[in-house]
This record gives C-alpha cells, structure tokens and sequence, in this order.
C-alpha cells in the first residue's frame, strides 16, 4: 500500500478543486502595446501618482481620470500612492536600466503648472504638453484607488489586505495610450480563492501588509511593459 505525506495530499486535493472553483478577490491585467505600432522610447517622465478619492469618507465607486475604468475606492491614511510610485521606479531602473527615466520635483512643478492653466484641457492633452516640456517620448500616470492595511498580524486578521491602482503609458506626440495596465486585489485564504495558489505559496502562508501587496502588483503587471531601447 502506498502511502503519501500529509502535505501531498492536501496539494493534490486542492488541485483536483481548482478546476470547479473561481476566485472573487483578484482582478490584474495588462495590455501590452499594439504589434503594429512601434514603442521606441529612451525617455519617459513619470508624473507624480495620485491618490482618487471617492466622494464618501467610507468608500465608493471611482473613474480612471485618464480611461474611464471603474474602481471600488476607499480614502487611504498618509501617502501611499508616493509607495507605489517608487515600487515602479525601482522595478523599471531594474528590468530597464538604460532608459532615461524622469521624476521627482522637476516633473512635479511642471505637471502642477500645466495642469493649473489649463484646468478644462482634458488629462491626456496635460500629459502631453508636460512631456513636451521635458523633451521625453514617454509619459507615465499613475493612480492609486485603493491602499487598504490588513487588520491583525501575518498569521491572523480581521480583514486583509487590499490595494487597487492603474498605470498608463501615455505617447507624447500624439496622446496615444501606448500600454496600460490595473491592478485589484484583496488577499484570500487559500480556500476562499483556490485559483491563488501560486501567491499562497510566495507569500508562505501568510496575510501580507498593503504594502506588500502593492509591491507583488507592481512586478506582476510591468512584466508586459513594452521592452524600450
């Protein structure tokens, strides 16, 4: 009689599951650039991400400012979108490390100043006009709809964590939103979502912070960004 660990045999009833099961606490995806239009940018500015908040204190449904994808919001302590915003720098300088990549106070200054005199001009034509300004091909937007701490500790909690945001790829001669991507996600336990075995495993069993989450998201979905000079 053959015997199998423990551990074996919760796996393999897990995967025989999957198959039958659908998660409800994820949503990420990506669209990579069009094959037919060529992305060959060396410069990019990345405009300061913002936190969307929605007109309720205790949360309500959002628009991208730039899209129109709808989001479930909720209003985040401190600023977590400047968190996001370097989860992104620091993953682009890593996986492009020859690309110009603009940020900080300069791009800042400039985006208040345009966005200032041109309050009725639509978002993308800012955006545009920003990046003129800074000579890049590129611009970068980021939004933060939702940055959600867990309530407990790694192996406990009354209510995990959960982050939702968006980025685009704007380019500047002509406003074309080049790629863009979004990330949604509210951690499960693995019998609530099966289809998450993968993060369960990465993430050893335990409930991960806000920022932990944001920071998974980031990499997940830069895997499609386009491959620049």
């Amino acid at each position: 009689m053959i015997r199998f660990p423990k551990g074996f045999c919760v796996l393999f009833f897990v995967c025989l599951l999957v198959p039958v099961m659908t998660g409800c606490h994820y949503r990420g995806d990506a669209v990579p650039p069009n094959p037919d239009e060529k992305v060959a940018f060396d410069r990019i500015a990345v405009i300061p991400f913002q936190q969307i908040l929605p007109d309720e204190p205790a949360g309500g449904v959002v628009r991208c400012p730039l899209c129109g994808v709808n989001f479930a919001a909720t209003k985040s302590a401190g600023t977590p979108e400047k968190v996001l915003e370097r989860f992104f720098t620091e993953q682009i300088r890593k996986t492009h490390p020859k690309l110009t990549l603009l940020e900080g106070e300069k791009v800042d200054g400039i985006f208040r100043r345009v966005s200032a005199s041109s309050l009725k001009t639509p978002l993308k034509d800012v955006l545009c006009e920003v990046g003129r300004e800074l000579e890049v091909q590129g611009v970068v937007v980021g939004h933060l709809y939702r940055f959600r701490e867990r309530k407990g500790v790694a192996y406990t909690v009354e209510q995990p964590a959960s982050v939702a945001f968006d980025l685009h790829l704007v380019r500047v001669s002509d406003g074309t939103i080049v790629w863009r991507a979004q990330f949604d996600k509210t951690q499960g336990s693995l019998m609530e979502d099966l289809l998450q075995i993968a993060a369960f495993l990465r993430q050893k069993g335990r409930w991960v912070t806000a920022a932990e989450l944001a920071e998974e998201g980031m990499e997940e979905v830069l895997q499609t960004f386009p491959v620049l000079p």
